[in-house]
């Protein structure tokens, strides 16, 4: 997309988005101007029926080396209320993650640092090359890693998300796997490969359940199992039974039939 020219590219076959990181010259370091584009390009793939799966990924060398410096300096010199506007722009795109009903797949590959684990912690699934290295380097600078936090904590939980943020520690992706961040760790020439049969999965599934699906597990995640969740849970699968899509999902098991919203 020409707006998006030096910041972004998207792609589009088959009904899988490639939105790709597009400064490699910077190691595709997050600005405002990409976390803008991003979140834009994010919310226009989310609205096309023709988009079943969004992946993530970054061009060149790295996923994302975290925030451009230059972006950091310049918001050093803000006063409160800008530096909070400005912030602010990460954490709304972090959380209008959850708000897509299109599944997003994080494709990593190299450095992942600082705010990029932020991206990579909102998607919904995350697969990383073995050459994937990680680190939240915030209070090596003096900064606090904060807008990701919430999003880190969810996949990490708090006591692997607090030791290597006060550690600020690189780590390798057989690590951020065994602690959460990431699903899966494969060798570098076969990224694409696996991530290519997780969007095969995904496409064979009904796109309003599993944007439903995601709504309904970030309700659920942590909560009590008490009588207004369970109600919840209940009232959930009634409506998804009734819906166009449930009817036709069931329709097209019992007569062992291709349900309409399937690719051949």
């Amino acid at each position: 997309m020409n707006d998006n020219a030096h910041v972004l590219d998207c792609e589009v076959e088959a009904g899988i988005a490639k939105v790709w990181l597009a400064r490699p010259e910077r190691r595709n370091a997050l600005d405002h101007t990409l976390l803008t584009r991003l979140g834009i390009e994010l919310q226009r793939l989310d609205r096309d029926p023709a988009v079943q799966v969004i992946v993530l990924g970054g061009r060149g060398k790295a996923f994302c080396a975290g925030a451009d410096l230059h972006w950091m300096q310049r918001a050093a010199d803000f006063d409160r209320n800008q530096n909070i506007e400005d912030a602010g722009v990460l954490a709304q795109l972090l959380r209008s993650f959850d708000s897509l009903s299109t599944p997003i797949i994080a494709r990593v590959h190299g450095s992942c640092y600082a705010g990029a684990t932020g991206l990579v912690a909102a998607c919904d699934i995350a697969i990383a090359s073995d050459d994937s290295r990680f680190c939240f380097s915030e209070v090596k600078i003096g900064l606090v890693p904060a807008t990701i936090s919430p999003y880190v904590v969810r996949a990490m939980g708090y006591r692997k998300a607090l030791q290597h943020m006060l550690l600020a520690d690189v780590f390798d992706a057989a690590t951020a796997c065994a602690d959460g961040l990431i699903n899966e760790v494969v060798p570098a020439e076969q990224l694409d490969l696996c991530i290519a049969a997780l969007a095969k999965l995904l496409q064979g599934a009904g796109p309003q359940a599993l944007g439903e699906t995601k709504r309904l597990l970030r309700e659920v995640a942590g909560k009590t199992i008490d009588d207004q969740l369970t109600r919840r849970t209940i009232e959930c699968i009634a409506d998804m039974r009734v819906s166009p899509e449930g009817k036709e999902g069931i329709r097209a098991l019992l007569a062992n039939e291709t349900p309409s919203w399937r690719r051949s």
